[in-house]
């Protein structure tokens, strides 16, 4: 098994699932304990399998070349989150595993091409994230472990639990956000296009240009019309919506098992910032 972790989102959940933490000086750790916890639970339940973590690069993207207004809603990083990078930094060091960050690509491009490169291997892969653009690379040997919101359980998606979840499957979903859209990252939907209407307009189609070419098939005439009208806009936002899969990623290994040492170091680290709920768990997979 190989873990592949969103590094970014799955730390922008923690923070905002846990109340405020901070050590006996003041440094806020909410962010980086719901973080490891996870990771933690997740080394438990696979033992003996590789990780590989991927971030974001501070940069931007071709998606932000493209579209001016790509993620533009999003608000601003608090304090309190902000101050804790340095930190993640530090555990990923002590892990020493395999991570990537690529300028003008997102995290998830490079869990996409990740993902591609164990697929084509039949290699069993969890792909780890709070995003549910990651969806799109649940099939083959790849499942994606979506985390919910505060409250919500984790849902496992192989490609079965993605076609019941939006009724097509998992690589028609650019296409569906491109007719849908996705509030998150600003990109506009079609209007009175909803999810059960895309689905059933992408049920023998693969991608919208195949769809946008049969428009004389589609009914009704207001439905045909919407298309009609936002066509530009609808291959724009499922280019987008598209991870690639094509990220160079180097010559160096792909992802690697932690060792002892990095437990150990990784131990170290949570002792320092006074997670001593998390040192149980660390020393049971030793």
């Amino acid at each position: 098994m190989v873990l592949l972790f969103d590094t970014f989102s799955l730390f922008f959940r923690a923070h905002h699932a846990l109340p405020p933490m901070s050590t006996s000086a003041g440094e806020p750790t909410a962010a980086l304990y719901g973080f490891s916890s996870v990771l933690l639970k997740l080394l438990r339940e696979h033992r003996g399998a590789e990780l590989a973590f991927a971030l974001d690069a501070p940069r931007a993207t071709f998606r932000h070349e493209a579209y001016e207004g790509y993620k533009a809603t999003r608000d601003a990083l608090p304090d309190a989150l902000f101050s804790q990078f340095a930190r993640l930094d530090e555990l990923l060091s002590a892990l020493a595993v395999p991570r990537f960050r690529v300028p003008g690509f997102e995290a998830d491009d490079v869990l996409a091409t990740l993902a591609r490169e164990l697929r084509a291997c039949a290699q069993p892969t969890l792909v780890v994230s709070g995003d549910r653009d990651l969806l799109q690379l649940a099939h083959g040997s790849v499942q994606v472990l979506f985390m919910g919101r505060r409250g919500k359980d984790a849902v496992l998606y192989d490609e079965q639990a993605v076609e019941a979840r939006f009724g097509l499957p998992a690589q028609r979903l650019p296409a569906y956000i491109g007719l849908v859209g996705d509030v998150s990252d600003n990109l506009p939907g079609v209007p009175g296009i909803g999810p059960g209407t895309a689905a059933k307009l992408l049920r023998h189609v693969a991608t919208a240009a195949e769809l946008l070419a049969g428009l004389e098939s589609v009914k009704p005439e207001r439905i045909r019309q919407a298309l009609e009208l936002h066509r530009e806009q609808i291959l724009l936002s499922e280019k987008l919506a598209h991870l690639r899969e094509d990220v160079e990623l180097g010559d160096g290994r792909r992802h690697g098992a932690p060792t002892a040492e990095g437990l150990l170091a990784l131990r170290a680290w949570f002792e320092a910032l006074e997670m001593k709920s998390l040192l149980e768990r660390v020393d049971a997979l030793l």
